[in-house]
């Protein structure tokens, strides 16, 4: 065994769990791909939603070097981590908790509601999907499908409410890696691959906005030449309907 061998497994499991995204959701990405294009070319929204550490897959869409400025994320602080990781875990859990926050969020027929959430069972990704079908958006589950049909229990999965499903092969647990003398495992993948996963199909859309002629709405990093001009005038498009930018 060598020095890192733990850290060299993470990330050869990481690698090969990414690998196989592809051919696993090649349907479902494209499907995916489909919405949000034709979201972008009525100029829809892609609204992003999840809780707990899911969330931080919408603030990695949010005015992102190399994304798509028509990501809006849903951030409510009682979901997510820094004000209170163990309530975070309470809130999504409760059932009502997500109408409110979504009522700050205009999301219509014209957008798409991305939803993320491992293990997919849970009331607040469950009732977020929901209120996107009522409104008449394309939902697009990133969710474990292992996981969610392990913990369902009789509960309605987030997998069972989307129009879309993205499926990010993660373990029940989210931990991949055992520890030598533990019966724990470490080494969570499912933020990663979810990462991987939303930004594929927003890099897909992008490519064909441009074939078709479109103008693809790409923030640039704020050091890049021409930086400034390019993301000032997408801001300038997107602020009235981004709430945070």
């Amino acid at each position: 065994m060598t020095d890192a061998s733990t850290a060299k497994a993470y990330l050869h499991g990481l690698a090969a769990r990414i690998d196989v995204l592809f051919a696993a959701n090649a349907a479902s990405l494209t499907k995916a791909a489909d919405a949000v294009e034709a979201t972008a070319k009525k100029d829809g929204l892609v609204y992003i939603f999840g809780t707990g550490h899911s969330h931080v897959l919408a603030e990695e869409a949010h005015y992102r070097a190399g994304g798509l400025a028509l990501t809006v994320p849903i951030l409510a602080s009682a979901t997510m981590l820094h004000e209170g990781a163990i309530a975070s875990t309470a809130f999504e859990r409760m059932t009502g908790i997500v109408r409110p926050i979504f009522d700050r969020y205009p999301i219509g027929a014209n957008d798409v509601l991305l939803v993320v959430s491992n293990s997919g069972v849970n009331p607040a990704p469950v009732e977020a999907a929901q209120i996107g079908k009522e409104r008449g958006a394309t939902v697009i589950a990133i969710t474990s499908e292992t996981y969610s049909r392990e913990a369902a229990r009789g509960r309605t999965r987030l997998a069972d409410v989307a129009d879309i499903v993205l499926d990010n092969g993660a373990p029940s647990g989210d931990a991949t890696i055992p520890v030598t003398g533990s019966e724990l495992k470490v080494g969570p993948v499912s933020t990663s691959i979810g990462a991987a996963l939303m930004n594929a199909v927003l890099a897909e859309v992008a490519s064909r906005l441009q074939a078709s002629g479109e103008d693809a709405p790409i923030y640039l990093s704020a050091n890049m030449p021409g930086a400034a001009e390019n993301n000032e005038r997408l801001v300038a498009r997107y602020r009235p309907r981004n709430v945070h930018l």
